[in-house]
């Protein structure tokens, strides 16, 4: 696989429950410059952990309840699921050794 897949409202609660291991789950929109700063390192983190990391992205003016949900103000933000539970969020453009320095402790 190796790329993120993308979330829908309909689709996020199955595909992070089904998720193995780990889930980070980007809230986007087309507009965000920071976000399309960061789309990048999501894209090389989802090819370089594969198997370990499942990435998915959500663009929060399609998909408002799920953003609604979990409480995402900002954009953007990342969230890491571990088990199907939020674990981690990080809001904001950064670094990718910083991003990856907040997943690797949750990898198995």
């Amino acid at each position: 696989m190796g790329k993120p897949i993308v979330l829908t409202d309909t689709t996020f609660k199955s595909s992070i429950d089904t998720a193995k291991g780990v889930v980070l789950v980007d809230f986007w929109a087309t507009w965000c410059g920071p976000c399309r700063m960061i789309a990048p390192i999501i894209e090389q983190i989802a090819q370089e952990n594969d198997g370990k990391v499942t990435v998915g992205k959500l663009d929060v003016d399609v998909n408002g309840q799920t953003a609604m949900k979990y409480g995402v103000m900002s954009i953007p933000t990342l969230i890491l699921f571990k088990d199907g539970k939020p674990v981690e969020r990080l809001v904001g453009m950064m670094p990718k050794e910083r991003l990856m320095a907040k997943i690797k402790p949750y990898l198995n």
